[in-house]
């Protein structure tokens, strides 16, 4: 059902960028032979992974696109991994980089944070019963955000579960990163928006300025984009709420007056353009955080595609 493709743009620095994965919606995959769930998987084992690709190319459900720029190394890194946690569910992921070593804290990002969800939905403590038990079962209803029912002694038990999952996978990737050996994050780091789709339901998760967008179709049948995710920037209020509160500053260039960044409040650095992110930690004590909006949206007949896209496409 439908199709996908990406086309070069202009991002606001002048550099043409073109950074996607793009799932089509209503294609299921059956008679796999095997499943990331039934074992723990490493790093070292990720290459072999079936049904797991990370450059450009497509598969039956899905295909991911990025594009050299004109400012020096590409620093976004992207991955679908279908067959994920089951035979209906499909990992997608788009990481853009920034910072000296920005491209390197993207690829662990795309390697790591997958590993981590797998491990989380098969921890003894997850709430539910885990990828083979009866959680995975939904109740269908309208689409919510999980985030504003938080505690909600009625909120679906998948929805809880999904929700714990993305957040404990994000903090324990942020802390990764601190503590990491080779990869410097002091003043680079990375966005991340990624979507697990099982069955109908999307959970979706993102930091950053990169974006998930839905390919859908109105009543007249012309296809329309909806947008998934909100970009967090500094100049959402309440992100440059909690900036300000932890003494944080947000200000705009006085060349780029249409862009607020987040600077330390005794330095006019490093100005970054987000306000959430995995990495910076000259800024994690000022306000800048990687904890991820996460929402939920059940696909209907008229779902088509989702496109996963970093901020140059």
């Amino acid at each position: 059902m439908g199709g996908c493709f990406s086309v070069s743009d202009r991002s606001v620095d002048g550099v043409e960028r073109n950074s996607s994965a793009c799932l089509r919606l209503g294609s299921q995959r059956k008679g796999t032979k095997a499943r990331s769930s039934e074992h723990v998987i490493n790093l070292h084992q990720l290459p072999f992974v079936p049904n797991r690709i990370f450059a450009n190319g497509k598969s039956r459900t899905s295909c991911i696109f990025t594009q050299q720029g004109r400012k020096g190394i590409n620093q976004d890194a992207m991955v679908v991994w279908e067959d994920f946690v089951s035979d209906d569910a499909v990992f997608c992921g788009v990481f853009d980089g920034h910072g000296p070593h920005g491209h390197l804290v993207a690829r662990k990002v795309r390697d790591a944070l997958p590993l981590k969800l797998l491990s989380f939905l098969q921890s003894p403590g997850s709430r539910g019963n885990g990828p083979s038990g009866g959680c995975f079962k939904v109740k269908m209803g309208a689409v919510e955000s999980v985030a504003s029912v938080k505690d909600s002694p009625s909120e679906d038990p998948l929805l809880s579960l999904w929700r714990d999952v993305f957040l404990k996978s994000y903090k324990a990737m942020d802390k990764e990163l601190r503590s990491h050996p080779s990869v410097d994050c002091f003043c680079s780091g990375s966005t991340a928006v990624t979507l697990v789709k099982q069955g109908l339901n999307l959970f979706i998760g993102n930091i950053g300025d990169s974006r998930a967008v839905l390919g859908s179709r109105d009543s007249s049948g012309s296809m329309v984009a909806v947008q998934l995710t909100v970009d967090l920037k500094p100049d959402l209020p309440r992100e440059a709420e909690r900036i300000k509160r932890c003494k944080g500053r947000v200000f705009a260039l006085q060349d780029e007056p249409e862009v607020q960044r987040v600077w330390l409040p005794f330095d006019d650095a490093p100005g970054l353009a987000m306000a959430r992110a995995f990495g910076d930690f000259c800024l994690k004590d000022y306000g800048v955080i990687s904890m991820p909006e996460f929402s939920h949206r059940i696909l209907t007949d008229r779902d088509q595609f989702v496109v996963l896209a970093s901020d140059g496409v």
